[in-house]
């Protein structure tokens, strides 16, 4: 286990010593005596919250939503600043799920989340108890990482798998850092943009257009706090230029680019995540599902 330090933050944060052997499954353990209004900063994945500590983690969203505990939250949760994060003696798992997986393994579509936090007892009932049960009462990080796995892992195998069309222009969206066109996407896979726009929204729970947009976002925010300057940034990741990439930043943040790059909810990555990248590449299988080669 490390200890990330920034600014007033000090969390511990105990990371898997093995990937997981599902792709596009990525988890962190955290352990924070004081969890003090933390941003939440739209990320392009469904979120798993699994907590097992004394005290329980909180959210807190400006629409006047609150979720406490172990809880699910669909690709974004955060658009324009308006969830904050907070607790005390907080101890719980972070499970990261490629939309491709995250049906299969909730049991039903990201869509159904419709951008809020639900709660874990919610979703699984019991289950989400026991788990709790189950994380309490083993002794290390590792073996908690390996029992969360394996639980996920029964679930996906079980579940009900995402088309490999969706898949597809998902690897593609994830591969270019959301620098494709849905046209383009659609003629890939040979659909219409109605037939596809219409399955990838309702199979991972987000437009194809706004999944673009907030994984542009994503990979320009870890690079911002980074240290790279905001126009070099904004030009090497697609947007029109600096003003475009402010906007963005704020409408999904409701903070300027200059702050965002301060924020530890992105600074703690390097360290819970190390092996995500900040730099473009060629699409690769790493966030889960299957290939899609067109006829």
């Amino acid at each position: 286990m490390q200890t990330f330090r920034h600014g007033e933050a000090t969390w511990d944060v105990a990371c898997p010593r093995i990937p997981s052997r599902v792709a596009g499954l990525t988890m962190a353990g955290f352990r924070a005596h004081d969890l003090n209004e933390l941003r939440m900063v739209p990320h392009p994945a469904v979120t798993l919250l699994l907590d097992f500590g004394a005290g329980s983690p909180v959210l807190d969203c400006a629409a006047g939503w609150q979720q406490r505990g172990s809880m699910v939250a669909g690709p974004g949760l955060g658009s324009g600043g308006a969830v904050r994060a907070w607790g005390k003696d907080v101890e719980c798992v972070q499970v990261r799920l490629s939309p491709v997986i995250a049906r299969a393994v909730l049991g039903e579509s990201p869509a159904s989340l419709d951008g809020a936090a639900v709660s874990l007892g919610d979703l699984w009932g019991r289950e989400a108890s026991r788990i709790r049960g189950q994380l309490g009462d083993v002794a290390s990080w590792q073996e908690r990482f390996a029992l969360t796995e394996a639980l996920l892992a029964r679930r996906y195998e079980a579940g009900p798998q995402v088309d490999p069309e969706v898949a597809w222009a998902w690897h593609r969206i994830i591969g270019s850092r959301g620098r494709v066109r849905v046209d383009g996407l659609a003629a890939e896979v040979g659909w219409s943009r109605k037939r596809l726009w219409s399955r990838f929204r309702s199979q991972l729970g987000l437009r194809p257009k706004r999944a673009m947009t907030l994984v542009r976002f994503d990979h320009a925010a870890h690079r911002l706090v980074a240290g790279e300057a905001a126009a070099y940034v904004a030009a090497d990741a697609g947007y029109a230029d600096q003003s475009h990439l402010h906007r963005d930043v704020m409408a999904f943040t409701g903070a300027t680019p200059a702050a965002v790059a301060g924020e530890r909810f992105l600074a703690v990555d390097d360290m819970a995540w190390p092996s995500r990248g900040t730099r473009p590449g060629p699409a690769s299988p790493d966030d889960g599902g299957s290939r899609f080669v067109a006829s």
